[in-house]
């Protein structure tokens, strides 16, 4: 059901709406009509009150788990809520170091984009997220190692200082001078590259008999350059941080829920396809329950802001998974400032 605009609530509604709604999202519990006449002000007797909730009801903005319970707010009362009635809280001094303190930390783009993800879990109760295109590594520096007699380490340093290991096969009878010579021929003629056009350089180069190795070399170059790239091209787009928070804040009656939400994190290809969707244009997005259909089961809400980096491209998105019973008020600034500081980040480059 649509939810009607917010318009066509008079101020009793709205009142006793807003009553239900901050103390679902407060205590997970249901409200009765005795509860709404102390905590609203409003001078309406317990009658009154249940005369508006049935309204409400009518309306699909309220729901009663069963016939002598009070009142929770349905998915579409939560997004009439967060549209029209949520009053945003900015994040305090506290949130925003914490939040900027990971993204100021030295290393890889990608551990800061962890770490910062790891730290928006926390501050949220949420689960964290961040989606970044793929990227090539770019080559600093490459060396072998041996292992055995037909193993041997590939050893990579990327421009932002990473460094990754990958064990390849050796060719039969190779001489450990020719590790050293391999290494040091990409190490100086590939340095500046990304992994697809040491590659194309690597082909050009023996194509037209100008690099300067013997076969065993050849060999190795090509394996070396071919498992990173093989690699990068299943190189994870999305960081999934603080799924153990989301038990830590359930309780008994979430838990079936939350094993879902748990479930669907396992399918980051279809995570992403929908934080994809979120990528387009400049404002935060807000999926509540079944609105998208990945998270119907468990009743989930996900929040996703886009960031964009130096040439104003939008180069990620960044947000939050959790329960649609979160504190939107505080969650969407707090994912907003993240989004922002994310982009300050990846302007650096």
């Amino acid at each position: 059901m649509t939810a009607p605009p917010i318009s066509d609530l008079n101020d009793r509604a709205r009142d006793v709406f807003r009553v239900v709604v901050e103390s679902y999202l407060d205590t997970g519990a249901a409200t009765g009509s005795r509860t709404i006449a102390l905590r609203s002000g409003l001078n309406l007797s317990p009658a009154s009150i249940r005369n508006v909730m049935q309204d409400l009801e009518e309306l699909g903005l309220i729901a009663s788990p069963h016939t002598s319970a009070g009142r929770l707010p349905t998915e579409s009362g939560l997004r009439l809520f967060v549209d029209g009635m949520m009053q945003a809280l900015e994040p305090s001094a506290e949130e925003r170091s914490a939040i900027e303190s990971r993204v100021s930390q030295p290393g890889p783009v990608e551990a800061a984009l962890a770490a910062t993800t790891a730290a928006l879990s926390g501050l949220s109760a949420c689960a964290g997220l961040v989606m970044v295109p793929k990227r090539e590594l770019v080559l600093r520096q490459m060396s072998f190692v041996p292992l055995s007699h037909d193993k041997a380490l590939a050893v990579l340093v990327s421009e932002e200082g990473a460094v990754e290991n990958r064990v390849i096969d050796l060719p039969g009878g190779v001489d450990p001078s020719a590790l050293v010579q391999a290494g040091n021929y990409m190490t100086a003629m590939l340095s500046g590259l990304t992994l697809g056009e040491a590659r194309a350089k690597i082909e050009r180069e023996i194509g037209e008999e100008r690099a300067l190795l013997d076969a065993v070399s050849r060999v190795l170059i090509e394996r070396g350059l071919a498992v990173w790239s093989e690699d990068g091209d299943r190189r994870p787009v999305l960081i999934v941080r603080g799924q153990g928070r989301l038990i830590d804040a359930a309780d008994a009656a979430q838990l079936e829920r939350i094993t879902d939400l748990l479930d669907d994190l396992e399918g980051k290809q279809e995570i992403a396809t929908l934080l994809d969707s979120a990528s387009a244009g400049d404002s935060t997005r807000i999926f509540i329950g079944a609105e998208n259909k990945l998270f119907s089961l468990s009743g989930s809400s996900v929040i996703a802001k886009p960031f964009r980096g130096r040439d104003g491209r939008v180069v990620g998105v960044v947000g939050v998974i959790g329960p649609t019973r979160l504190n939107y008020a505080r969650v969407v600034p707090m994912v907003d400032f993240t989004a922002a500081t994310l982009a300050r980040l990846m302007g650096r480059g």
